[in-house]
């Protein structure tokens, strides 16, 4: 049985730092990836992971602020976010999957979700 399990969301202040984890149990997929959900509004792509390579992607809003990163040894997904706005604030996911690369920034390309995280960014 596959498991998402997010952790690490919070409030910070403008201008903080939180790191965002996400233990994988039950498979290994060929792409891990964060979304997000501000309150009111559509899930969107934040940043993405692809064994094939290494290579990572990022929303526009977030490139230069956002890192994620990937322990293989313990399958665990890390989003490492600096410089954090209000905008920023949102319900963040986990997502794993297998989709092609054209499709990676789609969340209707990942089968496998966590419950997600709230961050909030607030003075």
């Amino acid at each position: 049985q596959v498991q998402l399990v997010e952790s690490g969301g919070g409030l910070v202040q403008p201008g903080g730092s939180l790191r965002l984890s996400c233990i994988v149990s039950g498979d290994t997929f060929g792409t891990y990836t964060w979304f997000r959900q501000p309150p009111a509004k559509e899930r969107e792509f934040v940043a993405a992971w692809r064994r094939s390579g290494g290579y990572t992607y990022y929303a526009d809003s977030v490139k230069g602020r956002f890192t994620i990163s990937i322990d293989k040894a313990i399958s665990a997904v890390y989003l490492q976010m600096n410089g954090l706005s209000p905008e920023d604030t949102a319900v963040y996911y986990c997502a794993a999957g297998r989709p092609i690369l054209s499709n990676i920034r789609s969340t209707s390309a990942y089968g496998y979700w966590g419950r997600g995280t709230q961050v909030t960014v607030s003075s």
